[in-house]
Formats: structure tokens, C-alpha cells, sequence
């Protein structure tokens, strides 16, 4: 007989709010990629996409139907909010792998754990499902166990860019867009102050970034712009400052506080205790706690969506990855607080350097995880010339394609002569086709022979749009058989090569 007062895992009654298309849609990917074969699979997911309820999502799935999953934080401090968010699904049953942890129970089929409790203690629950949090921040402990177990292991993040990660994981899985998540208002706009600058020119490097040492004494020299400019545009918001040392941090504090502001530091020397009662005070709507500082321990995974305002005083050449979690931590919308747009004041010239490529992240995300890597190992130079503006709205900074209002230049290769339908098609100087009919003629001809039935019509569609930057208009039933000009024919067969060295650096 069973005493009432045993504990018993029970899964079934757990509840989960409502998800999001793009949720269940990324959901139902990872289900399909692990019949495919992919055992390790990462999950791209933008700030403000629910990673953590994505992850406890798909540990609930393996849970009722009796196997065991795990949970793991890549740092002790996101444990007990990992804890708290599964509580409040009602996944209450599980055990905290963490040292003298009040929580600590190994016999429970579910468990969040510590990457730091891990590889000390040399222990691994068992697992037929293994979420790892913040997968972009490879830790030794977990790279080389997901190898060698039998369990399905889903990467959660939302800038999977690190370099090896396409060899821990060959299946990419986009959720949704940062750009699809602000239409939907789950992320507020940033709004983009280019403030006092640090002149980081001639400063020291370290493999192409700039040193944490020369960061630090560039910065220290416009600390009082940083607090003035604060004090000017953003004072009535709560807010999140990123200096580049814990030095630098302290010195950025003691300015905010000798201003009449009430600030606090946040990093890797605040002790469990300090960050306890930091946190309870900075999350209430009506805290006097008005800035955090922090190098990076706020950078991932902090999520307080009344932050209004991100400081950035920490130069990056590389780093887009650290950028984007950085500003991130503002963009998260919050409705109770009549929150509309986030303040990044930009103390570094991050938001210039990086302009082009966050953009590009911002509407598209990633189609593979070698091109994260990419965009983390490139150096950014600075460029002088003053941002330009959306011609549209005029929000700045503006690159391509604006992320206030939507507005798109079009790339020259793209522009055709004349408006309307009955022009030609010309990708640069190299005429395609006498109209963009006759466009969408000659691209169905290659797709009815080169693609199976239930294909054709999506492969001439991207074609279409590949080259003529928007979707086609016309029917394909209408299509007309047509011979394919060479110039036509020419661009297919580039991008078919580009597609299967695509795939090839994938597989590898």
C-alpha cells in the first residue's frame, strides 16, 4: 500500500500556457529531425521566444511518457529560476543537481543541474532527454558526454555562434525572427542613442579583440558622460549597464551613486546571498534600485521585462554574439508598465560596427550554425562616417533594411529600369529575361524537369524571388513552357552550388 505521504512524480497535471505558432512549429521540427536521425539538435531561439519554456516543453513531453529528463543551467545562478518557472508549470517533481542544494533529489525522473556541480562532482543522472540552457557556452563536462550518450539532446540559444558547435549538433532549428517577435509585440523596438564614445583607436588586442585592460581605462575616461547622458535621456527607467571589467564596473557604480542614483554592481565576485537580495528589490515595478552593472553576468539569461534602458560601455570587435545578448536584455515587452521601446545608449560604437550583420540576425536568424561562427570570428573595423537614416522613418541606425519600420533597400543587382511589369530583368548589367513574366515562364520550365511534382512550385517561386527580391504573382498552372536563356540558366546553377556547399559544410 502506498502512503499518502510518499512522493510520487506525477507529470500528467502539469500545465503549460498557451504556445505561440512558432513555439509548437519549432517543437514539432525538433520531432521531426530526431526521426531523421539527428540524436543532438539545437534549437535557435531569439530573446523574448521562451527558450526555458521551450526546453521544460520538451522535457514534459519525455516525462509522461515515463523517461527521464535533464535540465542544464550553465551557470549556479539560472538554477533557481529554471527551478521556479518548472514550479509554476506544475513540473514541481524534480531534483536540483547543485551542491547542498535544499532540493538535491537524485531519485527524481527529472532534474535541473549545474554544469559547475557536474564537473566536480563526476556525476550525470540518468537522461533520455538532455536540454542544455545557453548551448553557445560550451563547457567541457557537457561537450563530451552528449557525445557518447544514447540520449536526445536538444542546444538552446538564442546566438548559437560559437566555433564547433556543427560538430555537437547537426540539425539547426530556427524558432522565429527577432524582427517576427517585435511585429507580434512580444519585443519592444530598440531605440538607438549614439552617445559620447570611448576612442578606442590604437588600442591594445588580444586575437582581434580588444583587451579587457584597454577597454577598461578607454572606458574609465567618459564614465561621467555615461552617468550625465543616462541622467539626461533615460532617468526614469530601470536599467541595465555592461561595463568591460569588474573594475570598470565599480568605478561606473560609484559615479551613478555620487549622482543621487541608486546602483548596483552584479558579477562574478557578488556572492549568492548579495544576488539574492539584489535581484528581489531590482525585479519589483516600484524599486529604488535603478541600475545594474554587470560584464557579463546579466548578459544571459537575466530577464526582468520592465528594463527599459541598456548602457552598453563595453567595446566589441567580434563578439556580435555578446552584443546581442547584451542589448537583448532590454527588449523583452512589458505590457503592465506601458513599456513601448527600449533606450540602448551606445557608449562603444558596438551598434555601428556590428550594423550590418545584427541587422541581417535581427529579420532572418541563422540558416546554419557554421555561419554564427563566421559572424563571431569576423573583425570590425570602425567607420567615421555619420549613421545614416531609414529614408522611410528616419529611425538610426539604418542598414539595408530599417528595424523600426521595415523599410528595404534594394540591392542594386535587384533594381530594374523601370517601374512596372513589362521591363526587362536585369541582375547587374546581364539581362535575364524581356519581363518578369517571362521571368516566372522560364523558372517553372526548370523546376517541372528538375523537381519532383510536389516541389515545382515552390522551387519556382524562390527562384523567382531569388532573383527578383519579391514573390511571384502569377499562376503556375498559367506557365508557359519556354526555352531558359543562358543568363537565367547560369544563376540556377550558382545557386545550386552555393546550396550543396552549403549542406556539405553542414554534414561535416
Amino acid at each position: 500500500m502506498i502512503s499518502l505521504f510518499q512522493d510520487t512524480a506525477n507529470y500528467e497535471s502539469a500545465t503549460f500556457p498557451t504556445p505561440r505558432d512558432f513555439q509548437n512549429t519549432a517543437h514539432a521540427q525538433l520531432r521531426e529531425g530526431f526521426k531523421a536521425g539527428h540524436k543532438n539538435q539545437m534549437l535557435m531561439a531569439a530573446t523574448g521566444a521562451g527558450k526555458t519554456y521551450l526546453g521544460l516543453r520538451i522535457a514534459h513531453e519525455a516525462l509522461v511518457k515515463g523517461k527521464k529528463a535533464l535540465f542544464l543551467c550553465d551557470r549556479t545562478t539560472l538554477i533557481n529560476q529554471t527551478s521556479a518557472v518548472a514550479d509554476s508549470y506544475g513540473l514541481s517533481a524534480h531534483g536540483i543537481v547543485q551542491a547542498n542544494h535544499w532540493r538535491r533529489n537524485k531519485d527524481m525522473p527529472f532534474q535541473i543541474a549545474s554544469v559547475q556541480t557536474l564537473a566536480r562532482r563526476d556525476f550525470w543522472p540518468g537522461a533520455d532527454v538532455i536540454i542544455v540552457d545557453e548551448a553557445h557556452t560550451q563547457h567541457k563536462t557537457w561537450t563530451e558526454y552528449i557525445m557518447q550518450t544514447k540520449a536526445a539532446v536538444i542546444g538552446l540559444s538564442a546566438t548559437p555562434f560559437s566555433p564547433g558547435l556543427g560538430k555537437l549538433f547537426t540539425n539547426l532549428v530556427n524558432a522565429t525572427t527577432m524582427n517576427d517577435l517585435t511585429v507580434a509585440g512580444v519585443l519592444v523596438p530598440m531605440r538607438v542613442f549614439s552617445c559620447t564614445r570611448a576612442n578606442m583607436e590604437g588600442a591594445a588586442t588580444a586575437g582581434g579583440e580588444w583587451t579587457d585592460s584597454a577597454a577598461e581605462e578607454r572606458g574609465t575616461a567618459i564614465i561621467g558622460d555615461v552617468v550625465s547622458e543616462w541622467i539626461k535621456l533615460s532617468p526614469e527607467r530601470k536599467t541595465i549597464v555592461f561595463g568591460a571589467t569588474i573594475k570598470h564596473c565599480e568605478e561606473l557604480c560609484r559615479q551613478f551613486v555620487n549622482a543621487g542614483v541608486m546602483a548596483a554592481i552584479f558579477t562574478s565576485e557578488t556572492t549568492p546571498a548579495e544576488r539574492d537580495i539584489l535581484l528581489k528589490e531590482y525585479k519589483k515595478p516600484d524599486s529604488s534600485l535603478r541600475v545594474l552593472i554587470s560584464v557579463e553576468a546579466l548578459a544571459k539569461g537575466f530577464d526582468v521585462p520592465d528594463v527599459g534602458c541598456v548602457v552598453d560601455c563595453r567595446p566589441l570587435r567580434k563578439s556580435l554574439s555578446t552584443a546581442i545578448q547584451m542589448w537583448g536584455r532590454g527588449l523583452r515587452s512589458s505590457p503592465d508598465t506601458g513599456k513601448v521601446d527600449c533606450h540602448l545608449h551606445d557608449h562603444t560604437g558596438n551598434i555601428l560596427r556590428f550594423l550590418s550583420d545584427y541587422t541581417d540576425i535581427f529579420f532572418n536568424g541563422l540558416d546554419a550554425l557554421d555561419m554564427g561562427e563566421k559572424l563571431d570570428k569576423a573583425i570590425r573595423r570602425d567607420d567615421d562616417k555619420e549613421p545614416k537614416g531609414c529614408p522611410a522613418c528616419g529611425y538610426k541606425p539604418f542598414a539595408k533594411r530599417c528595424m523600426s519600420c521595415g523599410h528595404e533597400v534594394q540591392s542594386p543587382s535587384m533594381v530594374e529600369h523601370e517601374p512596372g511589369e513589362m521591363r526587362e530583368v536585369m541582375i547587374g548589367k546581364r539581362k535575364l529575361a524581356d519581363d518578369k513574366r517571362h521571368l516566372w515562364d522560364q523558372v517553372c520550365t526548370y523546376a517541372k524537369a528538375h523537381s519532383a511534382p510536389e516541389k515545382q512550385r515552390g522551387r519556382a517561386s524562390h527562384l523567382f524571388r531569388d532573383m527578383t527580391g519579391e514573390w511571384p504573382k502569377f499562376s503556375f498552372e498559367a506557365a508557359e513552357n519556354v526555352p531558359i536563356t543562358r543568363n537565367v540558366l547560369n544563376q540556377i546553377r550558382s545557386k545550386n552550388i552555393a546550396f550543396v556547399k552549403a549542406k556539405e559544410k553542414l554534414a561535416a
